[in-house]
């Protein structure tokens, strides 16, 4: 598995799975702090009458913590993901099985969060039925919001097992070589 890192200075030659949308955002500082937009009715490529607003919730995970260590989560037909890191860095990976598509078996990383200045703020649309999961990689725990598309519906969380899929390579994915990119304890 290639650590290949999405990067926004990079957003035009990174090779992106199809649907998967790059939003930054703009971080507004000042000497009280900043503030940052992370959705809009006007940001029509990451919302309009196909991408609405229905919920929104966040997540506190403590560091090295992955949501989930052994399986790929997705949503197999309604629910549209978009992640946004408020504080702390994570990596959030997304594999493309979709038998269709024309990026099928590529493995996209995203480094959000803290991350040099500001690259590392921007909203992730995580199109249904594309695998997904994310590690924390800060030493402190990491504030991940989320913007579904749906209501919750648990017949749209569906998980697989890493080890019941196959990467391009013949390999399986695996948090460790993560873990050892960022100096964490192995689990």
């Amino acid at each position: 598995m290639n650590l290949n890192f999405f990067d926004l200075s990079k957003l035009k030659s990174y090779k992106l799975i199809k649907d998967v949308v790059i939003h930054p955002l703009k971080v507004n500082r000042d000497s009280r702090g900043i503030l940052v937009e992370t959705l809009k009715t006007n940001w029509k490529d990451i919302y309009n009458e196909k991408l609405p607003f229905v919920q929104n919730y966040f997540s506190i995970t403590d560091s090295n913590v992955a949501r989930d260590e052994n399986e790929w989560h997705f949503h197999p037909t309604k629910q549209i993901d978009r992640f946004v890191v408020i504080k702390g860095k994570i990596v959030v990976v997304l594999y493309d099985r979709r038998k269709n598509s024309p990026t099928h078996s590529l493995l996209n990383l995203f480094l959000m969060g803290e991350v040099d200045k500001d690259a590392g703020y921007y909203n992730l649309l995580i199109p249904k039925n594309v695998l997904h999961c994310f590690l924390v990689v800060s030493k402190k725990s990491a504030i991940i919001m989320n913007f579904p598309t749906t209501l919750y519906d648990k017949k749209e969380e569906g998980r697989i097992n890493f080890k019941d899929v196959e990467l391009s390579n013949g390999s399986y994915f695996s948090w460790n070589k993560i873990r050892k990119n960022f100096n964490l304890p192995l689990v």
